[in-house]
């Protein structure tokens, strides 16, 4: 059966008005694939009822981004929210969004810095202004994310504790293709040629993991093996970072035994900037 369709805010809000059982949200900004689908089926087994935003957030764009050209597919988009079993989808219009005069935002000061948030000015007040906002019109009891936009998750974490939301989040693992290339919309821009150079971020990762396992526990070197697979595959790195897992910290010293931490990589593979990342060390 497919979803229903709402894109009028206030349906939205009368939509969801308190009918009994637990609502999960997954928001996404469409052209969905496999990765979102496992969020839609997660929210699945802990929710009565599931919905899936699909709304191309201009606020987390910059100037010189990919807004204007971001995949967009809602027939095919439709189509997976019904093989996931999704309730509703909701696609509002940007500018019943964010009406005439909107001039309020949610900033989270301190893991939105470095990372991507270093190097995107603006765009995690703009993830964490869509957030609140879906939250606030949705009221959903649990929200899904996916670990692959970590930073994001920490941001949404953050600003949910902070504002005491009563809204549980959940992150969930990342979707990898069968060659280990993190599932990602923008993985459509990728040409023939950039296919095969997308893998470095994922060797880059292996590397570093492998190399933890023999032994190594020194962030500068875990970092390099990382970096020596993007050179090897003439991608252009953004970053390449060893942080802590709950703070973005970079690690000043060596990977305790029995920690973890994160290794998180962006770069470019032709025009297209990827990010990956994994965990470095036991859970």
């Amino acid at each position: 059966m497919p979803p229903k369709v709402v894109t009028a805010i206030p349906t939205v809000r009368w939509a969801n008005a308190p009918r009994g059982g637990r609502l999960a949200l997954v928001p996404t900004m469409g052209y969905l694939h496999d990765g979102h689908v496992s969020l839609m089926r997660a929210a699945r087994d802990r929710a009565e009822r599931v919905v899936v935003s699909i709304f191309v957030n201009p606020l987390q764009f910059g100037p010189n981004e990919d807004f204007a050209r971001y995949p967009r597919n809602l027939e095919a988009d439709l189509a997976r929210c019904a093989e996931a079993g999704v309730d509703e989808v909701f696609h509002p219009d940007a500018a019943a969004f964010y009406p005439p005069g909107f001039q309020t935002h949610v900033e989270v000061t301190q893991v939105s810095q470095g990372l991507c948030g270093g190097r995107r000015p603006g765009h995690f007040r703009g993830v964490a202004t869509v957030v609140y906002r879906l939250f606030q019109l949705l009221q959903p009891d649990v929200a899904f994310f996916g670990e692959k936009d970590f930073q994001q998750l920490r941001v949404i974490q953050r600003m949910t504790a902070d504002l005491g939301l009563p809204i549980e989040i959940v992150g969930r693992p990342i979707v990898r293709e069968p060659d280990g290339l993190a599932m990602s919309s923008r993985n459509a821009y990728l040409t023939a040629a950039d296919r095969p150079q997308a893998l470095a971020l994922f060797r880059g990762l292996s590397a570093a993991r492998e190399a933890y396992a023999a032994g190594e526990r020194m962030p500068g070197r875990l970092i390099e093996r990382c970096r020596s697979a993007l050179r090897a595959a003439g991608t252009r790195e953004d970053y390449v970072e060893l942080c802590d897992p709950e703070t973005l910290q970079p690690l000043a010293s060596e990977v305790r035994t029995g920690a973890e931490s994160r290794l998180l990589v962006a770069a470019f593979v032709g025009k297209t900037r990827l990010i990956d990342n994994a965990r470095i060390g036991e859970q």
